[in-house]
């Protein structure tokens, strides 16, 4: 199976170099001429405010050479046809996404409002199999002439990526908490959307997180109260690295101070990682993360 696989590939790969230096368009024409609105539109999308992009002597940033070949949902007429046979070859072999890589331009004149553009597309290359963190295909690279009045004004290279997807690993679970004697009753309130705080009963003291003892006056003896779910962002950190499976840096991990006091570490959601203060006012809620764990997680209150 192995063998036969190897082949049908090797021969996909030989159809597909049959491709190369055929001609995808001919004589093509753009189809408005390089224009000012165009220009403008482009420019304020950039933030480019070069003056010789703007005025009665204005050229066309040379970056838009691509845009003036550009033939919109209708396509142009040229097209030989070739261009669409090769990128139907790699659909029919399972390639059917599509990633743009990278372009490469020359420039050999100015543009300039008025020019109308002609242009020759050539299929200039079709790489061998690659196999990319995105999946496994095709590099195809095409080549477009420009010309104005018949006289060469730039070569725009385009390369895109076809191929089949990988298969995505199962995403990751996030580690268990660690349940034992002295923290259960904490975990079997968090599972019925209840978050506990142990009280001394000697004392009143209230303590998190739970321990077997009181650490003001040392009994034994405790029973609970239900937090109100009320708190404010105590201190916070952002974790950016390193990363760990299952999780999507950045984000908030806030020490949280709740209304009764006690303080307890989680996350903080329902802004920004980078709009988390001390201070802000949060609210208790309960986030499943899948069939089995569900945590107390705290949303800051919009004011």
């Amino acid at each position: 199976m192995a063998v036969r696989e190897e082949r049908t590939r090797d021969e996909l790969g030989a159809r597909l170099k049959e491709y190369e230096g055929r001609p995808a368009a001919v004589s093509g024409a753009g189809k408005d001429p390089v224009n000012a609105p165009m220009i403008r539109h482009w420019c304020e999308a950039l933030g480019d405010t070069h003056p010789a992009y703007t005025g009665p002597d204005a050229i066309a940033p040379p970056t838009m050479l691509q845009v003036w070949t550009m033939g919109g949902l209708s396509g142009h007429q040229g097209r030989t046809g070739a261009y669409d046979e090769l990128l139907g070859l790699l659909d029919a072999a399972g390639c059917t996404a599509v990633v743009a890589t990278d372009c490469e331009q020359e420039y050999l004149r100015p543009l300039r409002p008025g020019d109308e553009i002609v242009f020759d597309t050539v299929i200039e290359e079709v790489s061998g199999r690659k196999t990319t963190k995105l999946g496994t295909g095709y590099f195809v690279t095409t080549r477009t002439e420009v010309r104005v009045d018949g006289e060469p004004a730039g070569i725009h290279r385009f390369r895109i990526l076809k191929y089949a997807p990988a298969a995505r690993a199962p995403r990751a679970r996030r580690p268990r908490p660690v349940v034992n004697r002295d923290n259960a009753g904490f975990w079997q309130g968090v599972a019925g959307h209840r978050l506990l705080i142990q009280r001394c009963t000697d004392c009143g003291t209230l303590r998190h997180p739970w321990l077997p003892g009181c650490n003001a006056c040392g009994s034994l003896e405790w029973d609970t109260v239900e937090a109100s779910g009320e708190g404010t962002v105590h201190s916070y950190v952002v974790l950016h690295h390193p990363p760990f499976p299952a999780f999507d840096p950045p984000y908030a991990v806030g020490l949280i101070e709740l209304a009764e006091g006690v303080r307890m570490v989680s996350n903080v959601v329902g802004v920004p990682y980078d709009r988390v203060r001390i201070g802000l006012p949060v609210r208790l809620e309960f986030r499943a993360y899948d069939e089995e764990l569900t945590l107390p997680v705290f949303r800051v209150v919009q004011r």
